[in-house]
């Protein structure tokens, strides 16, 4: 078992790790030639030039200002001191409501550990129970840690009853803290959406599962049918286009012009030599050719290959997806579209709000809306069998934290890891590392099932790979490694006791795995979060990009990575912290602080990269908060089962009793949050559109909005062209006109004009709508 010394161990390490990466950052970010790295959102704002443009040679790499060196921590009041108004005017409001949920943790935790250490400590301290177990069965082992948590108060104790007053306490905090903190971020999202600035997706909603009509395209089913039903607010529509193999041959030349300037510019640096270059894969083998000329003509080959499809992509039917963006004059007719069954059919016609351009993610809209189902349910499987055969690895990781386990697999190793020293790394550092790299592949993983699913937006893909990636913690990290670490380590001994003891020693076993946590903790929440803000991948790649194919200004803003928050990967790190510091809480009080130091830094780690480095990659108005409040509320009912099993076995058989009222009104709770703040992050309250939508117009009367919706939803492949088909809505709608459609069935009349019935069929048949 993990000892005082073996986490003081852990700690020292840990802590040495985050002194270096943040000692080296405050040195790196000084450096003229790194201002790009650790500075490149306000590159991207156009607010900070080079200071490598500037001065000596010398100068342009090296900061010589001594002065900047005695100061080189006022990184960290600078990253607290801009206010939040700012920040979200600044970063946008999901980056600020990110860095409330580690305000949110502090805000529970840290009178939560109070409260144990000055209550729960003492109880469980003063006690012997483990001594005595240890002595009945030499096989079950503890330390002074243990001897902290709830296994070392005796068997029957009335001291059980402080731990259920105490889980009392803390549920009823952590309900009212979440609660406020809701209240919070929906009036921010309310606020957010009603001050800022007029975005496409405000009008836009999109439409999926378009029927088929044999007389009239896709397009023109589409327009039909607004103008019918939405006549006084539908404005214009763009068709889905399924354009996926023009971006990959897009994508594919930006690769080969990247190689080409490479080639040029290794050659203009020594002009004796030609550069060569092997055709065949990744450029490791094949025949060797001029490098300049073989990546020329591959560009000029993927530039006619790109021609030639954009024109079949133009003119193939099949290209033309059952769905739309439809674009309305009001973001109350917007709204009410959005939120409404448009047909008889609930699965024809189905609307959304359309997510912002920048977050859409355009692969997807290929895929067709009937095999988004089945997409799901193999999808479902494949993480099924994922999270089964990952807790294999894991299950092995868990046996390094008993070194005993080590000594008889291994044998020729007892002497060495007998070594204080090293024996105090193996268990308080080299589990918890373990884990954390066995992770490091899951977030690509999980993405790439959230992608084959079929979500359209990037905001979206990354819920859901978030959930997912909660539920893999929840699984292989919380209960694997329990299971593993502590009941399977004490099998042997489980099958020597009487049927009767089994239970009171498997409560017992439970809370020694906190040690495990703690060196997990440390490992990624310590120096994993210290690790970010060096930013060393970003910083070699940028140098290398500099290095080896920047040629002008506009390559060098290039070459930054930015990045962003990556809720996918790091709110279920913080949701995992959640789900620890609940369980342990009443347990095993000696892991909070460790909580504690985990939101703390990383609260202070993360508003420096959002002011500075991080460029979102959307703004979905903190439409994600909903999902953070449901998985602490999960968090706190599993603590609350589990005290309840825990308790079942100490012999207060009153206190599951007790306890079970705790659930109940949890999700009571959980219930009148969920009816009272979340419709602020599904809906638009019709009130709030009528009400933006009257100032717009008071300020702005003579505003062309058509002109300002009509190419936004165009596929970025196309957005270069020069589009030559907006015609026909320049003229002012008259609504006395009636025009017939084209269907031959039902021959209904439009209230107002079309430009794309009655008349000439198109050259273009279904892309007015879609290229305009």
């Amino acid at each position: 078992m993990a000892t005082f010394g073996d986490i003081g161990v852990a700690a020292a390490f840990n802590i040495l790790s985050a002194l270096i990466f943040l000692i080296a950052f405050a040195f790196l970010r000084l450096q003229p030639f790194n201002d790009r790295v650790y500075f490149p959102k306000w590159y991207l704002k156009g607010l900070r030039s080079s200071p490598s443009h500037s001065g000596t040679f010398v100068n342009k790499i090296v900061n010589l200002d001594w002065r900047s060196y005695i100061r080189f921590l006022n990184w960290v009041p600078e990253a607290l001191k801009m206010p939040e108004p700012e920040l979200i005017d600044h970063a946008g409001l999901d980056s600020a409501a990110y860095l409330r949920i580690y305000l949110l943790g502090l805000k529970i935790f840290v009178p939560v550990t109070l409260l144990s250490w000055a209550i729960l400590v003492p109880v469980n301290w003063t006690n012997n129970t483990l001594a005595v177990l240890s002595q009945g069965d030499e096989k079950i082992t503890f330390s002074n840690i243990d001897k902290l948590s709830i296994s070392n108060v005796p068997h029957g104790s009335p001291r059980f009853w402080t731990h259920v007053v105490m889980a009392y306490v803390f549920t009823f905090w952590t309900c009212y803290t979440l609660m406020k903190e809701y209240e919070i971020i929906a009036a921010m999202r309310l606020h957010f959406l009603a001050s800022e600035k007029r975005r496409p997706d405000q009008f836009t909603v999109l439409v999926r599962n378009v029927p088929p009509d044999p007389d009239e395209s896709v397009s023109e089913c589409v327009e039909h049918f607004f103008l019918v039903n939405h006549p006084n607010h539908y404005l214009t529509h763009q068709v889905v286009i399924n354009a996926n193999k023009l971006a990959k041959l897009v994508e594919e030349k930006k690769k080969k012009e990247n190689w080409l300037d490479y080639y040029q510019l290794k050659y203009s640096r020594n002009q004796a030599k030609r550069p060569m270059a092997k055709t065949g894969f990744l450029g490791l083998c094949g025949d060797k050719v001029d490098g300049i000329d073989y990546q020329t003509a591959e560009i000029e080959r993927l530039t006619q290959e790109i021609e030639a499809e954009r024109e079949r992509v133009k003119t193939d039917l099949k290209c033309i997806m059952p769905a739309a963006f439809v674009s309305f004059k009001t973001r109350w007719g917007a709204a009410v579209c959005a939120q409404t069954q448009q047909s008889r059919n609930p699965t024809l016609w189905l609307t959304e709000w359309a997510a912002e351009p920048r977050d859409i993610f355009w692969a997807n809209l290929a895929i067709p809306y009937v095999s988004i189902t089945i997409r799901k349910l193999i999808a479902a499987v494949a993480f099924f069998f994922l999270t089964f055969f990952f807790m294999i690895p894991v299950s092995a990781v868990q046996s390094l934290a008993n070194i005993e386990s080590i000594e008889k697999r291994l044998p020729f190793l007892e002497p060495t890891v007998e070594q204080k020293f090293i024996k105090s790394f193996i268990q308080g550092v080299l589990p918890g590392l373990a884990l954390k790299i066995f992770l490091i592949v899951l977030p690509t993983i999980l993405m790439m099932m959230s992608k084959f699913e079929g979500f359209l937006s990037i905001s979206a893909l990354e819920r859901r790979a978030a959930f997912r990636y909660y539920l893999f913690n929840f699984v292989n990290v919380f209960l694997v490694s329990i299971i593993a670490g502590s009941a399977l380590s004490q099998l042997d001994s489980f099958l020597r006791q009487s049927p009767k003891e089994i239970p009171v020693t498997l409560g017992v076993a439970i809370p020694m795995k906190a040690t495990f946590f703690i060196t997990y903790v440390m490992v990624d929440g310590w120096a994993g979060i210290a690790g970010e803000i060096l930013r060393l991948k970003p910083l070699i790649f940028f140098h290398l990009k500099n290095f080896f194919l920047v040629k002008t200004e506009k390559d060098r803003d290039e070459a930054m990575d930015p990045g962003s928050i990556g809720f996918n990967t790091g709110e279920p790190q913080i949701q995992l912290y959640f789900l620890l510091g609940l369980v342990y809480a009443v347990v095993t009080p000696i892991f909070l602080p460790f909580i504690l130091v985990f939101f703390a830094l990383a609260y202070m780690v993360f508003r420096h990269q959002i002011i500075n480095v991080y460029n979102q990659e959307y703004e979905s108005a903190a439409a994600f908060w909903p999902d953070v409040h449901g998985r602490i509320i999960y968090a706190l009912i599993f603590s609350q089962i589990v005290l309840m099993g825990l308790m079942g076995t100490k012999g207060i058989y009153e206190a599951p009793l007790v306890l079970i009222v705790l659930p109940v009104l949890t999700i009571f709770f959980h219930l009148y949050c969920k009816g009272r703040y979340q419709p602020a992050f599904v809906k638009f309250p019709l009130q709030e559109a009528m009400m933006k939508d009257t100032l717009e117009r008071a300020r702005e009367p003579n505003l062309n909005l058509k002109g300002y919706l009509q190419h936004a939803y165009i596929h970025p492949v196309f957005k270069d062209e020069e589009d030559d088909e907006d015609e026909g809505f320049n003229t002012k709608l008259d609504d006395s006109v009636i025009v017939p459609t084209k269907r031959q069935q039902s021959r209904k009349n439009t209230p107002v004009p079309s430009k794309l019935s009655g008349g000439s069929s198109p050259s273009l048949p279904d892309h007015e709508g879609s290229l305009s």
